[in-house]
């Protein structure tokens, strides 16, 4: 696919245009002449990503790609919380599957409008709207441009993930930010500042690491805006936490049921900005083995069974063979029956869904 651009506008002569062109030996800015070579026709790809420096035609030729496919620009109710504009003609499920697969998590933002979300949010939620439509060929400009860098690689990679479940549909992102190449692992990469073409899955994703330390509540405060229920402080819990490169990014707690028969985990949390790496699954599995291997206060194994209503965490551990599904609520028990020190809970209509960690080596 080759493309030739030329963009043209007046060559004006005003004082001051005259000045600049004499001061830096500029004879005219009206002419812009791009070109490019992409050999990209033959349809054997998934995600392509146009990068380069700012003014070097990324947008330009982005427009130029596809005829009648423009660039990916969804438009957002200010009076509508944007789960209620995602996947619009399907099910709850499929908009908060799309949400959770670009790692916009947070149940309390699917509740919000698109204008008052954070950057990093919104670029999550752009991502999701663009999963949820489905096309068969997307485009989208300034990719991860407005956002801090942690969110725009960790977003970049679970869009890449998401994206390339559709089979046979085709991507292409514009940024000027190169940081993002090895958690997109494009199938090919035009630099537009070097003019290159390069083909093949190049780029590896770096690995994530984590150290999980046993604690407290004491952090708890840090976690709790991001969680989706406002509840007690489980009694005589153990609490844990995953640290990257000193920096909290998940959180779970874990009790026992009377007569320490099983363990129980709730409290599961990972910040917004880490959502989408794959870390809560894997630091809960870690926690989990640890009790299954007598790693806890008692000194006793045992198997930990976990409760949840967020429906694509319950999707992933239905997926996950070192969990089994022990049951399936359409709603909570009667809040009467249930006190705790400073509340109560029960009583609601949350589709509640329970799990048992059956362990690395269960056969």
């Amino acid at each position: 696919m080759k493309i030739d651009i030329h963009h043209q506008c007046t060559d004006h002569d005003s004082y001051r245009a005259a000045r600049i062109k004499s001061l830096f030996n500029v004879e005219q800015g009206a002419n812009v002449h791009i070109t490019a070579d992409l050999p990209i026709e033959d349809n054997d790809w998934q995600i392509g990503v146009i990068v380069g420096g700012s003014g070097t035609g990324k947008t330009s030729i982005g427009k130029k790609l596809w005829r009648g496919t423009s660039i990916h620009n969804p438009k957002w109710d200010k009076t509508k919380p944007i789960i209620d504009q995602i996947a619009v003609d399907g099910s709850i499920d499929d908009a908060t599957a799309c949400l959770s697969a670009v790692g916009l998590g947070t149940v309390p933002a699917w509740l919000r409008p698109y204008h008052v979300l954070s950057n990093g949010e919104q670029f999550r939620a752009n991502l999701a709207r663009a999963l949820a439509d489905e096309p068969e060929r997307l485009i989208i400009d300034e990719f991860s441009s407005v956002v801090d860098r942690q969110i725009a690689c960790i977003g970049a990679n679970a869009f890449a993930k998401s994206w390339r479940r559709t089979k046979g549909k085709q991507a292409v992102l514009l940024t000027c930010h190169y940081d993002v190449l090895d958690w997109l692992q494009p199938d090919w990469v035009y630099d537009t500042s070097k003019n290159e073409f390069i083909r093949g899955r190049l780029w590896q994703r770096p690995s994530i690491t984590f150290e999980i330390y046993q604690t407290n509540w004491q952090f708890w405060h840090l976690f709790e805006p991001h969680h989706y229920l406002k509840m007690p402080l489980m009694i005589a819990a153990t609490n844990y936490v995953a640290v990257v490169d000193g920096e909290l990014v998940a959180h779970l707690a874990v009790s026992t049921r009377p007569g320490l028969i099983e363990a129980r985990a709730c409290r599961l949390v990972v910040m917004p900005e880490w959502q989408g790496a794959g870390i809560g699954m894997r630091f809960l599995n870690q926690v989990c083995e640890h009790w299954l291997n007598a790693e806890n206060r008692y000194n006793k194994p045992l198997r930990t069974i976990f409760h949840t209503s967020h429906p694509n965490l319950a999707t992933a551990l239905r997926r996950n063979p070192k969990w089994t599904q022990i049951s399936g609520q359409l709603h909570g028990g009667r809040a009467s029956r249930a006190l705790t020190a400073g509340g109560k809970y029960g009583g609601h209509f949350r589709a509640v869904q329970g799990f048992r960690y059956l362990g690395a080596d269960y056969d």
